[in-house]
């Protein structure tokens, strides 16, 4: 804990600040309690941290727009544009249909049977071992091989991809915004994606590479067309990056929280129908993806101080599952707890796409992890952070494990 989340200490956030990733919670709870309405004039954000003014936030997109970035350090004055992500409606709306169709229900729970043979496959080669990395060995491949096999990366590239995606989300500590190790990523991987869907419009297969770039979408005056190669390839980096890293970290979270609770960790393994709510539970307590970024449009008000328009406006989901106005002894978990929502997927129109396919991960990771291995540690010492402004986890766990009989 540093000293400014100490009571009576100055209260500073700094969402770039490495000394705040691995626990932020003393010091969002002062923001909850002391300025809801939090105001950092260094990187001139404000941000938001109560469940209810998130939740406000995320329902009010024609103010709080996304069309200007998401990501702190990457926020303009001008709309950034692209990525469905960064759009307002009504581009937002059409695209995000578009997109809709691969994480149908029907197209998400035929997946179940080959997530359940990755995941058994690479839990099954650490049988023998008194340990393995729980994200670099599992965690981190489960939903990077799940999303390539869904969108057609080609085997031989998985790993490839996947690096690269680590790289994008890196931050220099001391740097903290714009730096040229994650644009070079992103440049790489917009790269071999561009080439991916350019072969797929030579040479269609079934995948969604060959979907993106076969798909229409309808235009405001009612006319339709197909997407372009530029479209394609930014849909298929925006899905291939989304789908990796905050899968990766809610998996990474499995394992460090369930080894810090024993007792709940074997009634799991006791009984598989506990898992969802688990999942659920997991997502709330250590939110993958704790901070948002906004844009205001137009001047609003929060705990009688306006907001000018124009400013860049942090929500911090991570915050507000964290919210006792909300959920009763917040900082327990607790894989009974009854609880109606919570923010970590987002809210509203910007809602994680993919969150479907993120719970069934997480449950038959989960499943086949305490089928094979019911008793792990972790060990804290050999265990790394990732450290970025918006995904916050482990990208390094090493456990001993005990396998079973």
């Amino acid at each position: 804990m540093t000293s400014t989340a100490a009571a009576g200490a100055e209260l500073r956030w700094d969402p770039l600040d490495a000394s705040f990733k691995t626990d932020p919670h003393p010091i969002w709870r002062r923001l909850r309690d002391e300025a809801p309405l939090y105001r950092n004039e260094q990187y001139d954000f404000w941000a938001l941290s109560r469940f209810q003014d998130v939740m406000t936030a995320s329902m009010d997109p024609r103010t709080f727009s996304s069309a200007h970035g998401t990501v702190l350090e990457q926020m303009t004055e001008q709309p950034t544009g692209g990525m469905m992500i960064f759009m307002d409606q009504p581009e937002h709306t059409a695209l995000r249909r578009l997109v809709s169709r691969a994480f149908t229900p029907r197209r998400v729970a035929e997946l179940e049977e080959s997530i359940r043979q990755l995941c058994g496959g690479l839990l099954d080669a650490q049988r023998g071992r008194d340990g393995f990395d729980y994200v670099a060995d599992f965690g981190a491949l489960v939903p990077a091989n799940v999303i390539a096999m869904l969108l057609g990366v080609p085997d031989a590239d998985r790993p490839r991809v996947r690096e690269t995606i680590d790289t994008i989300f890196h931050l220099e500590p001391g740097v903290g915004m714009v730096n040229d190790v994650s644009v070079g990523a992103m440049i790489a991987l917009h790269t071999y994606i561009t080439e991916q869907v350019a072969e797929r419009q030579r040479t269609p297969r079934d995948d969604m590479f060959t979907d993106l770039v076969t798909a229409e979408v309808a235009e405001p005056d009612g006319t339709r067309r197909r997407l372009t190669l530029e479209e394609s390839a930014t849909f298929g980096v925006l899905l291939v990056a989304a789908g990796t890293e905050t899968v990766a970290r809610l998996l990474g979270w499995a394992g460090a929280v369930l080894a810090d609770h024993p007792d709940q960790r074997a009634e799991l393994a006791a009984d598989r129908s506990l898992i969802p709510n688990a999942v659920e539970e997991l997502l709330r307590y250590e939110a993958p993806s704790p901070v948002q970024g906004r844009w205001t449009t137009a001047p609003t008000e929060f705990h009688g101080n306006e907001i000018p328009p124009e400013s860049k406006v942090l929500l911090l989901t991570g915050s507000a599952g964290r919210d006792e106005r909300v959920f009763p002894e917040a900082d327990r978990f607790d894989i009974h707890r009854d609880f109606d929502q919570h923010l970590s997927f987002g809210y509203g129109i910007h809602f994680c796409i993919g969150a479907a396919l993120a719970r069934l991960e997480g449950r038959i990771a989960i499943e086949e992890t305490l089928a094979r291995f019911p008793e792990w540690e972790v060990e804290p010492e050999k265990s790394a952070f990732l450290f970025t402004s918006t995904v916050r986890g482990y990208s390094q766990l090493p456990i001993s494990v005990h396998a079973t009989r």
